[in-house]
C-alpha cells in the first residue's frame, strides 16, 4: 500500500478549538504538541489558530466565519496544508477542505502518518496499513484524495455494483487479510514468550508517552544502540535484548511504540500484539518525562493505554526520567510528592543503577542460599542437579555415599521450583504463573 505522507516542503496551518470546560491554556499546549507531530511528520508551521466556541460546528467544525478567516490567512501564508488538533467527521473534513481551499488533515491522519513514516518491520507496516484502512473506511463518500492513497487496483467498477461499493469491498477484504497477518504476529509472539518463559528469565516492559526517553534508558540498560531522537514516535516495532547483571543474574527488557494523548483507537487496537508485551511482562517501568510540566496530562494518557490492553495488574514502576534538566528545587518537590517514584536521568546514568537494582528484586532475580540433598541415581533428582547447575550458582558440593549435598545461590522467584522435578518447571508457561500471582 502506498502511504501519504506529508512532504518536507509543506507549509502547515494548526487549528485548534477551545470549548466547553477546556481551558485556553490547555488548548495552547494541545496545540503546541500538535506542531510537534507536525514537524515530525516534516512540515514546517508557519500558521496558529485558535477558535473559542461552546460546541464544535457540525459543518466546519471552527465555523464558517472563522473558516474563512482561516482560508486568508492560508493563502497570505501560502499554506499547503491545514491540521485540526481533533477527529474531524468525514462531512466536516470535506466542507472544511472546500471554504479554506487546501488539503486539510485531521489529528488522527497525521499521528496515521507519522506511523507509516517510521514504521519498519513488516509488522510494524500491517499495522499501520490496518489503522488506515480502518480510518478511512467509513471517510469513502468524497474522498477521491484519501482514495489516492491506497493505489493499485482500488476504484475499477465490478458488474452490479457501483465505485463506492466496490471500494467498500476491497477495504473490507484488504482489512481482513490484515487482520489475520496481525494474527499470525500475535502468535509468533506467544511463542517467543513461551521460549523465553521456559528458560525462566522474566521480562521486564519499559512503557511511556512518546519522547519521555524510553529508548535511552533501553540503550543504557541493554548496552543497546537502538535508535533514539528528540522526536516523537521514533520507536514503533518492539525491541528486546537480555540484560546481565554483573553477577550473572538475567532478565529481558522491552521497549515499545510511546503513547499520546488521545491516541487513536485504530492504532491501539492494531498495535494490540505490539503492546501485549506489556500485559505479559513480569514488571512494567513507566518512564515519565519529569521535566515536562504537562507529566500528569502524560501520566494520565499512559495509564489509560494500559487499562485498554489489560496492563494494569502488572507490577509497575514509575520512573521519573530527565532529572538532570530540572532545577534542584523541582527535583526537591517531585521527591516529595512521592518518595517511592525513582528520579533517575537515563542520558547520564545518574539513579540507573538503584532501578536496576530495584527491577531486579521486583522481579525477584535477588538470590537467597539453600541446601538441596539429591541422589544423583535418582531420574527425578539428577534433573534437579541439572537445574540447580543451570540456574543457580553452586558454591560447595559433596558427595557421601550415593548422596550429594549442594549449597547454592538460587534466585528467590525459582525456589518453588526446587520442590518439584525440574521437568515439570521448565515447562510451566509464565502466563499462567503470573495470573496466579496477581491472583
Amino acid at each position: 500500500m502506498t502511504q501519504r505522507r506529508l512532504a518536507a516542503t509543506e507549509r502547515a496551518a494548526l487549528v485548534g478549538l477551545v470549548t466547553g470546560a477546556l481551558r485556553r491554556a490547555d488548548a495552547e499546549q494541545s496545540l503546541d504538541e500538535l506542531a510537534g507531530l507536525a514537524e515530525a511528520a516534516g512540515a514546517a508551521v508557519v500558521v496558529r489558530a485558535l477558535q473559542e466556541r461552546a460546541t464544535a460546528d457540525s459543518a466546519t467544525f471552527i465555523g464558517k466565519g472563522k473558516a474563512q478567516a482561516l482560508a486568508l490567512a492560508c493563502a497570505e501564508a501560502k499554506v499547503d496544508v491545514v491540521i485540526v488538533d481533533n477527529e474531524l467527521t468525514p462531512a466536516q473534513l470535506r466542507e472544511l477542505q472546500e471554504v479554506v481551499g487546501v488539503k486539510v488533515v485531521d489529528r488522527t491522519q497525521l499521528i496515521l502518518d507519522i506511523f507509516a513514516k517510521r514504521a519498519r518491520t513488516r509488522e510494524g507496516k500491517l499495522q499501520v496499513e490496518l489503522a488506515q484502512l480502518q480510518y478511512l473506511l467509513p471517510r469513502l463518500v468524497g474522498a477521491s484524495s484519501a482514495l489516492s492513497r491506497l493505489g493499485g487496483g482500488i476504484g475499477s467498477k465490478g458488474p452490479g455494483e457501483t465505485k463506492l461499493e466496490m471500494d467498500r469491498r476491497k477495504i473490507r477484504t484488504r482489512i481482513k487479510v490484515i487482520g489475520d497477518d496481525i494474527d499470525q504476529v500475535r502468535k509468533r509472539r506467544g511463542q517467543l514468550r513461551e521460549r523465553r518463559d521456559k528458560a525462566l528469565v522474566p521480562t521486564v516492559a519499559l512503557v511511556g508517552y512518546t519522547n519521555a526517553g524510553k529508548t535511552t534508558l533501553f540503550n543504557r540498560l541493554t548496552h543497546s544502540d537502538a535508535v533514539a531522537s528528540d522526536a516523537l514516535f521514533v520507536t514503533l516495532d518492539p525491541l528486546v535484548r537480555r540484560v546481565r547483571l554483573p553477577d550473572e543474574r538475567e532478565m529481558l527488557v522491552s521497549d515499545t511504540v510511546g503513547f499520546i494523548d488521545r491516541l487513536p483507537h485504530a492504532l491501539v487496537a492494531a498495535f494490540r500484539a505490539t503492546l501485549e508485551e506489556a500485559a505479559e511482562a513480569d514488571l512494567v517501568v513507566h518512564v515519565i518525562d519529569a521535566s515536562h510540566p504537562e507529566r500528569e496530562r502524560m501520566i494520565a494518557a499512559v495509564m489509560r493505554v494500559l487499562e485498554s490492553v489489560d496492563a494494569l495488574t502488572v507490577p509497575r514502576f514509575e520512573v521519573y526520567n530527565k532529572i538532570d534538566q530540572m532545577t534542584p528545587d523541582e527535583r526537591a518537590g517531585v521527591e516529595r510528592s512521592d518518595p517511592a517514584r525513582f528520579g533517575i536521568s537515563a542520558k547520564t546514568g545518574e539513579g540507573v543503577p538503584a532501578l536496576v537494582d530495584a527491577m531486579a528484586a521486583a522481579v525477584a532475580l535477588d538470590r537467597q542460599r539453600v541446601t538441596v540433598e539429591l541422589d544423583p541415581d535418582d531420574p527425578a533428582d539428577a534433573e534437579r542437579l541439572r537445574w540447580v547447575f543451570r540456574h543457580g550458582k553452586v558454591v560447595a558440593q559433596v558427595t557421601v555415599g550415593r548422596r550429594t549435598r549442594i549449597d547454592a545461590d538460587v534466585p528467590r522467584r525459582l525456589l518453588g521450583h526446587l520442590q518439584r522435578p525440574a521437568t515439570e518447571t521448565t515447562t510451566t508457561p509464565k502466563t499462567s504463573r503470573a495470573r496466579k500471582a496477581r491472583a
